[in-house]
């Protein structure tokens, strides 16, 4: 399976793309898509579309993950990163992609095992699960592999407790 994970924001969305199998992870891409600040709003959404349009269609994925907004003290920037979230759904809708939604503590669970650890942590951890010799760049990036990896093991999850649920029922 391939998922596609998008961290969303207005000056960088984070994109990270994994192939799991089995228990296997490979890293096809990560990076971001950054907008300038000087560049009007509507535009700069115009780019972030465009540019997960293009990943989706190089890298074909099965799933589409993006992060749960969550409010901070900065209610302006949450409506931007809100305005980022609400392109990123348009774009897996466009793709046809299910869609799934993850909030950072529960990525925190999933990678770390703790929905509380710091963020240095969840970057080694993923560093570490994705066999990577070095911690992904930017943070954001890094943010968006961790959703994968969020996204893989409660997918794994889930196909277990359905097979587990299908046999009772049979």
């Amino acid at each position: 399976m391939i998922i596609l994970a998008i961290d969303p924001g207005t000056a960088t969305t984070g994109y990270g793309v994994i192939e799991h199998i089995g228990n296997r992870f490979k890293v096809k891409d990560y990076g971001i898509v950054s907008t300038d600040a000087k560049t009007a709003a509507e535009v700069r959404l115009q780019q972030i579309y465009d540019g997960l349009k293009n990943l989706i269609a190089r890298h074909r994925p099965d799933y589409f993950v993006v992060e749960q907004l969550f409010f901070n003290v900065n209610v302006r920037t949450a409506l931007a990163v809100g305005q980022a979230r609400g392109v990123c759904l348009l774009v897996a809708a466009d793709g046809g992609l299910p869609v799934a939604e993850y909030t950072p503590l529960q990525v925190k669970q999933a990678v770390v095992g703790y929905g509380r650890a710091e963020k240095a942590q969840v970057q080694q951890m993923v560093k570490a699960i994705l066999n990577l010799t070095e911690i992904p760049k930017p943070d954001d990036a890094a943010d968006a592999l961790a959703l994968a990896i969020c996204h893989a093991h409660s997918h794994k999850s889930n196909e277990i407790a359905r097979r587990v649920s299908d046999d009772s029922v049979s």
